[in-house]
């Protein structure tokens, strides 16, 4: 902990998270010599830890309590009862250190229902200029135009210059090119860079890793440089946790944020003042735990716990949202690359060898590769005719903060209804998984490469609630999957869709074993069967959102449009939590682009004061 000096000063802003988005604003306030800032994170500091630094041994990081928060689920009963797992960053750059690397961008029209949902500054246009301010993207090298195509990859949408280095690996493979050959086959060949906001087919992701030195390049080691270190203006706490935001109530009717209590390592707690805000950036699962643990939320939650209620409002850890992620594998032929090799420990040992000798071979790469795709089935893209009656079926079922916007994103042809990733092994899923390195370690003897559907707009709406009114107690995490119907029947037919990209006369399913195994050993041709597939084979991808959302009060909202907490003074929420409406794709992205937005917000209203 600082020093008792450094903590008994007021700070200006005192930040609460150092993850991806509180690295963010802290980096981007310290700026400013004149602005002290306080960041408090609960995890430690690991930005020298090969785990962390080397992107294929992220594996090895899940379960672990210095690295990782590792939730549960509630049992999911159109799961089979099943719980998911939730691996949360607990360290210095919090889920961007724990992250797949993937860097993919949401659509136009994605964004652009934000604007429409009540945010009219939050449109696709406002919001495009901090997608390349967070990055520095690297052309891709030959080798990867050789193997994927990337013709559609535009030189003139990377302008960036920020602290996170955006590259494409190396080591793409037959699977790779099969993949994008095979979505182009079936009618689904991207001709428009992802990142200008319209796009649909098969294509090559960027990855967050520096091309120059094969490591992770995520929010600490991007915004948290030892040059921002130095900064005199910025103090960071690590294996710190808030336990409460401390309000001032007797000034009128918003309660006015003016400090934070916190607690050490060796238990102690310990009081720090704020003049200008406090700002969550903890996370969709914590920041509302914080918020709930402080009285900001449903008065009956919290005067079970016995909580003084500073400000009433339900919303608070309420319409949490995730991409649900259906994972089928595959046995490829023999000689076709798998990561399934890297079970025996004399491999992954000589690739440890290479990646210590520089940063060669493949654990300094990432293969994975996406494609988007509009609402498709078994027999491909349907129709507006068939969207329209399958929605039909579903009328009631639609009254959720950001319903309608999702439909007109699913019943759009232009737009990405599901996003499918090709994943270099198998993915095995327990009842009840101890941690994510379960769903990821090859346990079965066979190789194999994996299929995943990820439904973009999902209209099921979770929440997670403190579980008693200490904050070493986690809080709850109730997805609700499939709550709402229509989510598993469009999950099924995106299962349905992916018989064709593994048919044996496709590109892809080429590289199958005839009659090789499957997981689950299920055909989803069938609608029921690939119900059944959901069910069996569905867990999170990880992008939870939406628990503080950013939508009028009387709509569910937590925060208005500058981010800012309903019924309070000097208060604002900076992460995934405020998402009126999940993104398209991979979340990273939009995460690093709101944290940025957001720190432009809070210098505009300090301006302004």
């Amino acid at each position: 902990m600082a020093s008792a000096d450094a903590l008994d000063q007021p700070f200006d802003y005192i930040v609460v998270g150092g993850g991806t988005a509180g690295l963010v604003v802290a980096n981007r306030l310290t700026e400013d010599s004149n602005v002290r800032v306080l960041v408090v994170e609960a995890g430690g500091d690991r930005t020298a830890d090969p785990l962390v630094l080397c992107p294929g041994l992220v594996g090895a990081v899940y379960g672990k309590e210095e690295y990782d928060w590792n939730f549960s689920s509630t049992p999911q009963p159109t799961l089979n009862g099943r719980c998911i797992n939730q691996a949360r960053g607990k360290m210095l750059g919090g889920s961007s250190a724990l992250n797949f690397l993937m860097l993919v961008y949401p659509s136009k029209g994605n964004i652009d229902s934000w604007a429409a949902l009540g945010n009219p500054s939050w449109d696709f246009d406002s919001l495009a200029p901090y997608f390349r301010k967070f990055a520095t993207v690297h052309a891709p090298p030959q080798c990867a135009r050789d193997m994927v195509g990337l013709t559609y990859h535009d030189e003139s949408l990377a302008k960036g210059d920020g602290p996170i280095h955006v590259s494409f690996s190396k080591g793409y493979n037959a699977a790779n090119k099969a993949w994008m050959d095979t979505f182009a086959g079936l009618g689904l060949e991207v001709s428009t860079d992802p990142r200008a906001g319209r796009a649909l087919g098969a294509f090559q992701n960027q990855v967050s890793i520096d091309p120059a030195t094969k490591t992770r390049s995520y929010a600490a080691s991007g915004y948290y440089t030892p040059e921002v270190a130095k900064r005199p203006n910025l103090v960071v706490l690590t294996e710190t946790l808030v336990s409460r935001i401390i309000f001032d109530t007797t000034g009128g009717a918003d309660a006015v944020a003016t400090g934070v209590e916190i607690v050490g390592k060796d238990g102690q707690k310990r009081q720090v003042s704020a003049s200008a805000e406090v700002i969550m950036a903890a996370g969709t699962l914590q920041t509302p735990q914080i918020l709930e643990l402080s009285g900001v939320g449903g008065r009956g939650l919290l005067e079970k716990h016995s909580i003084p209620v500073i400000v009433d409002n339900a919303n608070v850890g309420e319409h949490v949202q995730d991409h649900p992620i259906v994972c089928q594998s595959f046995e490829v032929s023999d000689g076709v690359p798998s990561g399934d090799v890297l079970r025996d420990a004399n491999i992954l040992q000589a690739l440890v060898g290479m990646y210590q000798g520089g940063g060669e071979g493949p654990l300094g790469q990432s293969t994975i590769s996406v494609a988007y795709a509009p609402l498709v089935d078994g027999s491909g893209v349907l129709q507006a005719e068939a969207k329209k009656a399958l929605f039909s079926q579903h009328e009631s079922s639609l009254s959720a903060p950001g319903a309608e916007a999702g439909r007109r994103l699913v019943e759009s042809q232009d737009e990405a209804a599901f996003q499918y990733i090709l994943f270099p092994s198998q993915i095995n899923i327990s009842d009840r998984p101890a941690n994510m390195a379960e769903y990821i370690t090859p346990v079965l003897p066979e190789n194999y490469l994996t299929i995943m559907t990820i439904l973009n707009q999902p209209f099921s709406r979770g929440s997670v609630h403190i579980s008693g009114p200490d904050i070493a107690s986690a809080p709850v995490w109730d997805p609700k999957y499939n709550s709402n119907p229509l989510d598993l029947e469009l999950l099924a037919r995106g299962v349905q869709f992916v018989e064709r990209v593994v048919a044996p006369s496709s590109p892809f399913g080429g590289l199958l074993k005839a009659d090789g195994k499957r997981l689950p050993p299920l055909a989803g041709d069938d609608l029921e069967r690939a119900r059944e597939i959901v069910r069996q084979r569905q867990i999170s991808v990880f992008h939870v959102a939406g628990s503080c959302a950013m939508l009028p009060r009387d709509k569910g909202g937590v925060v208005d449009e500058r981010l800012r907490v309903y019924g309070t003074r000097g208060l604002r929420i900076v992460d995934a939590s405020v998402f009126p409406i999940e993104p398209v794709g991979n979340i990273q992205s939009t995460v690093y682009a709101v944290a940025e937005r957001a720190a432009d917000l809070i210098k505009e209203d300090r301006a302004a004061a």
